[in-house]
């Protein structure tokens, strides 16, 4: 072989190794978000309630992290969760858990499994505010694009 040649397939197997370490840059993250209100609750309720949730989601390490308020609630919030998979107008099951919601502020991180990727990935998921006063949820908000 020449050395031309020889250069060429060093180049051909530098590009493939490149590709091969380069294939989970196929991985997405993505940006979310759960708008949360009383008028989404299942039942609905009267809260003056609002608060928002802003949400990333890496696809290759099915990592969740997230970090929003809430203002206005009829008391502090008792708890807080992700709930899956259920589209608007139905409820489920704790899926993961808000930490310390009590303060207003809802920040933390999980990984999730297969299953709970793919209801949030499919628009299956919801955050729900809890308090004393509706402890079956004051404030909810779907998780979307």
């Amino acid at each position: 072989m020449t050395n031309v040649s020889i250069s060429r397939c060093s180049i051909a197997a530098a590009l493939a190794a490149g590709l091969a370490i380069a294939s989970p840059a196929f991985a997405e993250t993505m940006s979310l978000k759960a708008e949360l209100k009383a008028g989404s609750e299942v039942p609905p309720n009267d809260s003056k309630g609002t608060g928002t949730v802003s949400i990333t989601y890496d696809t290759a390490t099915k990592g969740l992290t997230w970090k929003g308020t809430v203002s206005g609630l009829s008391g502090p919030a008792t708890a807080a969760h992700f709930h899956g998979p259920a589209e608007p107008g139905k409820n489920a099951r704790v899926i993961v858990p808000i930490s310390n919601p009590g303060s207003g502020t809802l920040e933390g991180s999980a990984t999730l499994t297969d299953e709970q990727a793919n209801a949030l990935l499919a628009g299956n998921v919801y955050v729900n505010v809890h308090t004393a006063a509706h402890p079956g949820g004051e404030l909810r908000g779907q998780v979307v694009k």
